[in-house]
């Protein structure tokens, strides 16, 4: 098992080996969400902040005891959600969801639909009776190509154009995994024209976390990978801003004159 004093000089070598800078502030109403004067419309990206993946014992893959970075991200999400709902900004809601027949290899069964894993966490259960707020279920790791339609449209990609949003802000879990991998792909597609009028991607660090699975425990578990959080949050952030995304430490709001 590894001690505190080697996991904190695991960090120190991997943030040594693949620094970022993160954005020290990110302003809200200073000059966006209004359509009026060509300001531009920033909308919240929630992924998959549900009690699979973020509420004590539900589920196989959701923590066993509470963990203070799920906490945190669930808190900053809370606070975001309720100041873009006070304000009637555009609100996007990622909801993994799964059938129990199709499974999602190669993780263990979760989030299975009417088993409660696939819902949002109490402080976010709100959100549900928004009129801003647009839920989506996705049965993949990425949100964006969780959005496909059968008739071959896109319902992120009209939620952008039918809001105009010229900004995202993301937030949710697992920073390397579904937050990750929505954040590729969005920029993929703003950068083909597929998400007019997007022009950028900004990732709130505190507002996401990511799983602990520490080695000793992994080793117990068949086909399981050590994940150990805080260099898998790093790595999952270094990567989406090496994709094109904005990093954010704390984000505010300000005067909307």
């Amino acid at each position: 098992m590894g001690s505190v004093g080697s996991r904190a000089r695991t960090m120190d070598v991997i943030k040594g080996e693949m620094p970022f800078e993160e954005e020290e502030e990110f302003v809200l109403g200073k000059s966006n969400n209004s359509t009026k004067n060509n300001k531009d419309v920033v909308g919240l990206v929630l992924v998959d902040i549900l009690n699979g993946f973020c509420t004590v014992g539900s589920g196989n893959l959701a923590p066993t005891k509470p963990n203070k970075q799920i906490e945190s991200m669930v808190k900053e999400a809370a606070r975001l959600s309720k100041l873009f709902c006070e304000k009637k900004w555009p609100v996007f809601v990622f909801l993994d969801s799964h059938h129990p027949n199709k499974p999602e290899p190669p993780y263990p069964p979760h989030c299975l639909i009417g088993s409660g894993e696939e819902d949002l966490v109490p402080a976010l259960k709100w959100l549900e009776k928004e009129s801003n707020v647009t839920i989506k279920r996705k049965d993949c790791f990425d949100g964006f190509i969780g959005s496909m339609e059968k008739d071959g449209s896109n319902t992120f990609a009209k939620w952008v154009k039918a809001k105009e949003v010229k900004v995202i802000l993301v937030v949710g879990i697992c920073t390397d995994i579904c937050v990750l991998d929505f954040v590729c792909s969005t920029l993929s597609a703003r950068n083909i024209g597929m998400v007019p009028p997007l022009e950028d991607v900004v990732v709130y660090s505190q507002g996401c976390a990511t799983f602990d699975l520490p080695m000793d425990i992994a080793q117990t578990v068949k086909g399981a990978l050590p994940h150990p959080q805080e260099s898998l949050h790093h790595i999952g952030l270094y990567m989406a801003k090496s994709r094109g995304a904005k990093i954010v430490k704390t984000v505010t709001l300000g005067s909307s004159k």
